[in-house]
């Protein structure tokens, strides 16, 4: 496999939580993804809840997760894991958008045309961090 395309060893991808990560796409966007490993295998999902788009999963230190399903904390959503189908909140039914990987010697590579691995981590925010509130709670 192509060595800039390899993401992490399988054994730094969590079973209890995510492994995020930075891809870059053919119009030079930055993108967040998020990696998870399964019993079954390892997926990979953009990191993002497809209620609010602006949302992330994986704020910085692991989606939470609970019964195998990715939960976004701002608004409740859950996602399984293994489809990236939401099965509560208010974009029920919608799926992760999910990204190619592929695993080969114990380590996981993208292989998403259209994408390449940019590091591990977040997108970088330029300038000094906003700490206003961005809650979107709904009463």
């Amino acid at each position: 496999m192509d060595e800039t395309r390899c993401i992490a060893p399988i054994e730094d991808v969590p079973t209890e939580s995510t492994l995020l990560f930075t891809v870059r796409n053919r119009e030079g966007e930055e993108r967040e993804a998020i990696l998870h490993r399964r019993d079954d295998g390892i997926v990979a999902w953009l990191n993002y809840c497809q209620h609010l788009t602006h949302i992330k999963l994986d704020k910085g230190s692991g989606a939470p997760m609970r019964d195998d399903e990715l939960i976004c904390a701002n608004h409740g959503a859950m996602f399984e894991s293994d489809t990236g189908q939401c099965t509560y909140g208010p974009c029920e039914g919608a799926y992760l958008n999910a990204l190619d990987i592929a695993v080969a010697d114990g380590t996981v590579y993208l292989d998403e045309d259209g994408h390449e691995f940019v590091g591990l981590g977040g997108v970088e925010a330029d300038g000094p961090a906003d700490l206003t509130s961005t809650s979107n709670v709904e009463f």
